[in-house]
């Protein structure tokens, strides 16, 4: 028994494991608040659009009797092939897609611009050529190590540049 336990808490310690459950608990959390985006934003704006229509009443009752609501033929036991409530939800699953493609884009918009300025850091220049020698220097470098002459700092360098 001790044998399972050690192996059972090797399981449930494993980063995977913990990683998954928060994501399963964060993915949770998220589709709540999708949901009431959906139900309670922009549901009631189609439904204004639609000119009032609900769309959870939408149904055919298989017994052949008319009912003036899904819930009354649900009352009477009847079976139904509910539309409207498969419509309902078609357009949460569209919009919840489309909500978490815009946070996926713009995550992955974030971590291009982040990897561009990570590049352009990895490609400043790390040397400089030195002005009397034309040797590769450091370009923190104040002194060339080949010809010894003192390096004018870049503000020297530009006024002469300028100067010329």
């Amino acid at each position: 028994m001790k044998k399972i336990y050690a192996e059972f808490k090797e399981f449930i310690m494993r980063g995977n494991v913990l990683d998954l459950a928060v994501g399963v608990i964060i993915g949770g959390a998220f589709q709540k608040i999708i949901g009431s985006l959906v139900n309670d934003i922009i549901m009631p704006i189609i439904t204004m659009i639609t000119g009032g229509i609900d769309f959870s009443n939408w149904f055919i009752a298989l017994d052949g009797n008319t009912y003036t609501s899904l819930a009354k033929a649900q009352e009477a036991n009847a079976s139904t092939l509910n539309y409207g409530v498969f419509l309902t939800e078609v357009i949460n699953f569209l919009i919840m897609a489309f909500v978490i493609f815009m946070m996926v884009k713009t995550m992955n918009s974030l971590a291009r611009k982040a990897l561009r300025k990570k590049e352009e850091a990895a490609e400043a220049p790390t040397t400089k050529i030195c002005p009397f020698c034309k040797s590769e220097i450091a370009i923190e470098a104040t002194r060339c190590p080949h010809c010894t002459s003192a390096l004018p700092n870049e503000e020297e360098a530009a006024d002469e540049v300028a100067s010329e």
